[in-house]
């Protein structure tokens, strides 16, 4: 466990390369020290011109199981982790409201 946990936490303070920031909105949290968390981008239609939103889910690693529901997050790609996780949370950008 400390060793995955040092390795994680390695990753995240050393530069390695180019590895894809994104962030997101964690969507689901009842994994154990995994998060769902969905990155919405808005691209330009090539052909009409207007602005088309896509959604893309991704697990990512939460070693303190401290992210909820609604809490924006930004994720860093990673070395597999297990069968879909290839991601990490870095850091929380704004907590969600609690109902």
């Amino acid at each position: 466990m400390s060793t995955e946990q040092s390795a994680v936490s390695a990753v995240v303070s050393t530069p390695h390369g180019f590895r894809r920031k994104m962030v997101g909105r964690v969507v689901r949290d009842k994994m154990n020290k995994t998060v769902v968390v969905e990155c919405v981008s808005s691209s330009r239609d090539a052909l009409y011109g207007k602005y088309v939103r896509t959604r893309a889910r991704y697990k990512a690693h939460d070693e303190t199981n401290q992210y909820r529901i609604g809490d924006q997050v930004e994720i860093q790609e990673h070395s597999p982790i297990s069968r879909e996780k290839r991601f990490i949370v870095t850091r929380l950008i704004k907590k969600g409201v609690q109902e």
